[in-house]
């Protein structure tokens, strides 16, 4: 019983109660799901049905096919511009709000963030009253006797817009985040040392706040490669990306195999994207000093 008692007291029998909840909720909502839809991924569906055939037909028909590989392709190119045009968007405004935004920085973050007060659907849906046939822009263009725009809506163009209006807020708390703890005093030295403002950016500011920039690639990147919402809405049938496919699968047609072994490919696109941004974060010149500096060299 005493052994119990300084077990229960140990800072390791604390810490495990205090880990466990999230743990039992990382595996049973999260891990377990993830095997399932691997297990899945080599079964075969018919007549609605899941039949525990092992094989790779579907992973032959998502990589053996020119359709889904069109759409996968498609989805990859999408989630690189739109993380491109976020980066490129984002910096500057996370860099002021850093740099110059003083007490008012909270406000002004969660003014960036302020779409996320509502549903995506409802963000979703204001963007087709702006970019629609009828929108307000278009609109705006037939009120001045100018001829709509029509690659404003149902159409890559639209979608890739919306995607950028839904995921910039992680772009740039991700941005804002790293150059909180940034010491600007150091572009002061580097100027006085006869820098160019360009040549202090890409010499300071962006490697030593590349963590968060990193983490605003994947946070930007791996949502719009499983869109489908945004999608649906504003890319119609000629702005379709493989996530409204791999909705098709599991919805209209009920193909929950080969909707599983496009979850799996998406998944691995996904994780190989992590790894090779992982790969370009160096923890020492971003002011790590922890013992992962050693593992990192």
């Amino acid at each position: 019983m005493v052994a119990f008692w300084k077990i229960r007291r140990s800072q390791g029998f604390r810490a495990a109660l205090l880990t466990l909840p999230p743990a039992l909720f990382i595996i049973f909502f999260m891990i377990l799901p993830l095997i399932t839809i691997i297990v899945y991924s080599f079964w075969r569906t018919e007549n609605y049905t899941m039949i525990p055939d092992w094989n790779l037909n579907n992973y032959a028909t998502v990589l053996g096919q020119k359709t889904y590989l069109t759409f996968l392709w498609r989805s990859f190119i999408m989630a690189v511009c739109v993380t491109a045009i976020s980066l490129v968007y984002s910096y500057p405004v996370a860099y002021f709000i850093a740099k110059r935004g003083g007490r008012y920085r909270l406000i002004l973050v969660l003014l960036t963030a302020a779409p996320f007060f509502t549903g995506i659907i409802l963000r979703v849906t204001a963007m087709q009253q702006i970019l629609g046939p009828i929108g307000l822009i278009n609109m705006a263009m037939m009120h001045l006797g100018l001829e709509p725009i029509k690659i404003f809506m149902y159409t890559p163009f639209a979608t890739g817009i919306g995607l950028v209006y839904l995921w910039i807020p992680f772009m740039v708390l991700a941005i804002y985040l790293s150059l909180l703890n940034f010491n600007f005093d150091l572009l002061e030295v580097a100027n006085v040392n006869g820098a160019k403002p360009w040549r202090a950016f890409l010499e300071i500011t962006w490697p030593l706040n590349w963590m968060g920039t990193a983490i605003g690639i994947a946070l930007v990147f791996i949502p719009t490669f499983a869109a489908a919402i945004t999608p649906r809405f504003l890319g119609g049938v000629n702005g379709a990306l493989f996530g409204n496919i791999l909705e098709h699968e599991f919805g209209a047609t009920g193909t929950w195999a080969l909707g599983s072994a496009m979850g799996v490919v998406m998944f691995l696109i996904c994780l190989l994207v992590i790894v090779a941004v992982w790969k370009t974060i160096n923890l020492k010149r971003s002011g790590y000093t922890g013992s992962l500096i050693g593992e990192q060299e």
